[in-house]
């Protein structure tokens, strides 16, 4: 898209990339920008955790927390709620 048409109308480019396109914004035939979906991390606590036993296997340093770490987390997922973002159309 051309940067003139980005600018007149951003919720098409944005409905492009909720799509999973990547919109490249030109001005004369020159990108200019890359707007595109975030990568997402897919990882797990579990996953986490497992990552951080084997480094310290292979390494012998062991990650260090805060003290407060771990009752921070089982708070966090205690409380959790569903996610439900607003919807701006």
């Amino acid at each position: 898209m051309t940067e003139a048409e980005v600018a007149r109308n951003f919720a098409a480019a944005l409905e492009k990339v909720r799509q999973g396109i990547e919109v490249v914004v030109e001005n004369n035939h020159e990108p200019i920008a890359i707007i595109r979906p975030p990568a997402l991390s897919k990882r797990s606590i579990a996953d986490c955790i497992a990552l951080a036993k084997t480094h310290e296997e292979e390494t012998g340093e062991a990650p260090s927390l805060d003290p407060d770490f771990a009752a921070d987390v089982e708070e966090i997922i205690r409380n959790r709620k569903p996610w439900n973002p607003p919807s701006w159309d």
